[in-house]
């Protein structure tokens, strides 16, 4: 499912216009981006955990050359899914 999909099927489902709709999903995105900058932990309870974690340095070897490369740390977003969505998703969302 692509943006506009989405966008589409939420607009449909809550009564409101495509273009209020888009505006809330891209107040959502912005508040999200935000807290993540943050470094603040997001829940979101019945769907997961959103962290952001810290990837420590480490040596990485180039398969076609042998060399072997630092990687710098670096800061990755995680997601731990819910016990309930982890449920859903493996019963196909039948429940």
């Amino acid at each position: 499912m692509n943006n506009k999909d989405f966008i589409t099927k939420l607009a449909q489902k809550e009564g409101l216009t495509m273009r209020d709709t888009q505006m809330l999903v891209n107040h959502l995105v912005a508040e999200l981006t935000s807290t993540f900058e943050d470094g603040n932990i997001l829940s979101i309870d019945g769907f997961g955990q959103f962290e952001v974690k810290k990837r420590l340095e480490r040596v990485a070897i180039s398969p076609s050359t042998g060399q072997k490369m630092l990687v710098p740390p670096k800061l990755v977003l995680g997601f731990k899914q819910s016990a309930s969505l982890k449920e859903r998703v493996q019963k196909g969302g039948n429940s």
